[in-house]
C-alpha cells in the first residue's frame, strides 16, 4: 500500500497533523512566499501537495490564482469547503505529482510551493525526483520554487522514538524508527477515539540533506537554489527551525 491509499486514515489524521497552530502559521507563510517571489496580484501559483488547503487559501486571499494539487481526496474536499467558507476561489486537482506535468500546464505558473511534510513518500528516489522535474516543467522562465520540509540532519537532531498526546478528540500514539542509514523515517500512527475505536497507519518518508536537495534541484535545471532555516532567510544551521529552499528557474 502506498502512502496515500488509506483515505479513511488521512480523513481522521488531518485535524491532528494540521492543528490550530499549523493553521495559524499559514498567513505568515503565504506572506513570505509573496515577498520572496515578488509576486504581483493574479500571479499563478501551484501548491504541489496542498493537503487541506492551509496555505493555498491564504495565497488566494492575497489575490493569486492558486491551483492546489493532491492525491488524497478528503484533503481536497476539506480545502474546497474551507475556501468556500473564506470566500476565496481555488482550482483543486486530484492528481499524482509524479505525472502532473503535461502540455496543458507546461510553463504556466509564476511560482510553485511544496510545504510542510509534502515530499519524500515515493518508493524510489527516481520517483521523488520526477515530482521535482514536473514542478520545474510547470514553471514559467524565471519562475520561483519554494520548498519547505524535514531534512535528514534535522531528523537526526530532533529524533524521538515516539510519544502520545490528546488532540482533535483522539488519543494519538506515535512510533518512529530509522530506515537504512538514515535514508528514511518510518512513522506509525495509532488513533484511538473516545469510544475505543482504533485506526492505524504506517508510512516512510525518505530523508534528504539540504545540500542533497539543492544539488538535485540545480541538476534538473533550476538556475539557483538557496538554503535557509526559515522563511525569513535565517541561516540554515544548528538553530534552524525548518529547511527552506528558494529556487529560480
Amino acid at each position: 500500500m502506498q502512502w496515500f491509499e488509506k483515505e479513511e486514515f488521512w480523513l481522521h489524521f488531518g485535524p491532528i497533523m494540521f492543528d490550530s497552530t499549523k493553521w495559524a502559521e499559514a498567513p505568515a507563510v503565504a506572506a513570505s512566499i509573496k515577498s520572496i517571489a515578488g509576486l504581483p496580484k493574479k500571479a499563478k501559483v501551484l501548491d504541489a501537495g496542498c493537503g487541506p488547503g492551509r496555505v493555498s487559501i491564504e495565497l488566494a486571499a492575497l489575490g493569486f490564482d492558486v491551483t492546489g494539487v493532491d492525491l488524497i481526496q478528503p484533503y481536497l474536499d476539506a480545502a474546497a469547503e474551507s475556501a468556500e467558507d473564506e470566500g476565496v476561489s481555488l482550482n483543486l486537482i486530484r492528481s499524482d505529482l509524479r505525472s502532473f506535468a503535461n502540455e496543458e500546464n507546461a510553463e504556466s505558473f509564476d511560482c510553485a510551493v511544496n510545504l510542510y511534510t509534502s515530499f519524500g513518500y515515493c518508493n524510489t528516489i527516481e520517483e521523488d525526483i520526477s515530482i521535482l522535474k514536473n514542478i520545474h516543467a510547470t514553471l514559467k522562465k524565471d519562475g520561483w520554487f519554494i520548498m519547505e520540509g524535514l531534512s535528514r540532519e534535522q531528523a537526526v537532531q530532533y529524533f524521538t522514538e515516539g510519544e502520545w498526546f490528546e488532540r482533535a478528540g483522539k488519543t494519538v500514539l506515535t512510533e518512529f524508527s530509522v530506515e537504512g542509514a538514515w535514508e528514511g523515517l518510518r512513522s506509525r500512527w495509532i488513533l484511538i477515539d473516545d469510544k475505543g475505536g482504533r485506526m492505524e497507519h504506517s508510512f516512510v518518508q525518505r530523508l534528504y540533506s539540504a545540500i542533497e536537495l539543492k544539488r538535485i534541484l540545480v541538476g534538473i535545471g533550476f538556475s539557483s537554489c538557496e538554503i535557509y532555516g526559515d522563511f525569513a532567510f535565517a541561516p540554515y544551521n544548528e538553530k534552524a527551525k525548518t529547511m527552506v529552499l528558494v529556487c529560480r528557474k
